[in-house]
């Protein structure tokens, strides 16, 4: 693949050529900005928290965590103040805020391929999308994921018990 062909993908695409980036799961960024947005849902209206705080709390690189609470602020989830009275809160109601949209933002697309993606969709070089077995298995794979992501807002996240996600880890893949 040409090294010209990835600068021509948005660097927070998820996608370079026709390889993910992150494999098809939710890379660090992803899960550091969804354990911020949980701690920033945890605070009283309108009260801002310390980047140093959200960091420690959560055990997330500070400077890692800038850029991401850079992007959260960007995509419209957060707002931040300067100063000795600053900080970040949620820019809306957690119940407003999808965990789908969220990991879109950080992560780029939900899709483990490309041609399974609605958001960056690329075409397949090597086979007929029509009759491609793994095309077909990936679609459904995007469809679940979107269907949990999509519908599960920041709320019901941080209020969820470990009871009410039903699927534990039995073994390593």
């Amino acid at each position: 693949m040409p090294s010209s062909f990835a600068h021509k993908q948005p660097p927070d695409a998820g996608w370079l050529g026709l390889q993910r980036v992150d494999s098809g799961m939710l890379t660090k960024k992803g899960k550091y900005g969804l354990k911020a947005l949980v701690h920033l849902s945890n605070l009283p209206v309108g009260q801002l928290a310390f980047v140093n705080d959200i960091a420690v709390a959560n055990n997330i690189p500070k400077k890692f965590l800038d850029a991401i609470l850079g992007e959260l602020r960007n995509a419209g989830f957060v707002q931040s103040r300067k100063g000795k009275e600053g900080g970040y809160r949620l820019a809306r109601p957690a119940s407003e805020i999808k965990i789908g949209h969220v990991v879109r933002v950080l992560d780029g697309p939900l899709a483990p391929i490309p041609c399974a993606s609605r958001t960056q969709y690329q075409r397949c070089e090597d086979c007929d999308e029509a009759t491609c077995q793994v095309r077909h298995m990936m679609l459904e794979v995007r469809q679940a994921i979107a269907e949990v992501l999509d519908n599960r807002s920041l709320a019901a996240m941080r209020d969820a018990d470990n009871d009410d996600f039903p699927v534990e880890l039995t073994s390593q893949i």
